[in-house]
């Protein structure tokens, strides 16, 4: 029988990112939450947690946090049928969704649920083709990702898909790319990616030249917000949602490089397959309401 005490333990080193977060989140000291791991891990005969900065859960870690989550869910959705309502606490879901998902439609989706429901969300930010990691490794309940198949345990639904085209500036277009997107303008014209799992750019320029050249001039911004307004300075070009660029093209302030050409992210939502009634209420409404806000 585990003692949860100590399962508790790693699962908020895993969370908080270190020893010391852990141990003020659970109100003790940070050697208590060092020892409660360390009989964890002879308890189980095994190392759960690698000391790295930050720390890391291991295979085996990932194993057990995956089951203390699913455990407490449980016994949080028990609770909510057997407190008291007037003292019914908050329940917490944790998600991984990627960033544009965030920016532009996962509040929108939410709402209604989180304004009915008494739910802490915990969302856990990374790249489409990245979430679905989280999910399999035990840190989230439910994930936003390009993964196709289900993972073992758990069930998919599709939700819809996002649609980028490469964008830049009247400007910035005339003086790079006068006579359109080609391949010795993408050679020296700067370009911007999110961060360096971003695959949108490298895509789209294999599908309007067929290839995509050993060297681009590339600038980095992990950030929405920025990303966008790094373009729209006409500092660079890059590749923007629908949702983004749409109403900047109206207005003139942006226009496509490769009209003819988009890349079509299909999203799909992964939850586990528990018997969780809250995790059931999260998972309809969501995948309702996403299908009415993504293209189909």
């Amino acid at each position: 029988m585990f003692d949860y005490k100590l399962i508790e333990a790693l699962a908020m080193v895993a969370r908080e990112g270190s020893f010391y977060k852990a141990a003020e989140a659970l109100y003790i000291t940070q050697s208590a939450v060092s020892q409660r791991v360390k009989l964890l891990e002879e308890f189980t005969g095994q190392i759960l947690i690698a000391r790295t900065t930050p720390p890391q859960a291991t295979s085996a870690g990932q194993k057990l946090l995956k089951h203390y989550l699913q455990v407490k869910r449980l016994e949080d959705d028990l609770m909510g049928e057997i407190g008291e309502p007037a003292n019914k606490g908050f329940a917490s879901i944790t998600i991984g969704v990627n960033a544009d998902s965030l920016a532009f439609w996962l509040l929108n989706a939410l709402q209604s649920f989180l304004l009915e429901e008494r739910v802490l969300l915990d969302i856990r930010v990374d790249d489409q083709e990245q979430t679905h990691r989280l999910l399999k490794a035990g840190e989230v309940m439910g994930c936003i990702s390009t993964q196709e198949q289900p993972m073992q345990g758990c069930r998919i639904e599709y939700i819809g898909r996002m649609n980028y085209h490469m964008m830049a500036t009247p400007e910035f277009a005339a003086r790079w790319f006068p006579d359109g997107l080609a391949i010795e303008d993408v050679r020296r014209a700067p370009a911007l990616i999110f961060d360096r799992k971003d695959e949108l750019h490298h895509k789209l320029l294999h599908q309007a030249l067929g290839e995509v050249p050993d060297s681009i001039p590339t600038h980095y911004v992990p950030s929405v917000e920025k990303f966008a307004e790094f373009i729209a300075s006409g500092l660079a070009y890059g590749m923007l949602p629908d949702q983004q660029s749409t109403p900047l093209v109206r207005k003139g302030q942006m226009v496509h490089i490769s009209p003819d050409n988009q890349v079509s992210v299909k999203l799909y939502w992964h939850c586990w397959n528990l018997k969780s009634d809250l995790l059931e209420k999260l998972t309809q409404r969501f995948i309702h309401k996403s299908k009415t806000l993504l293209e189909k």
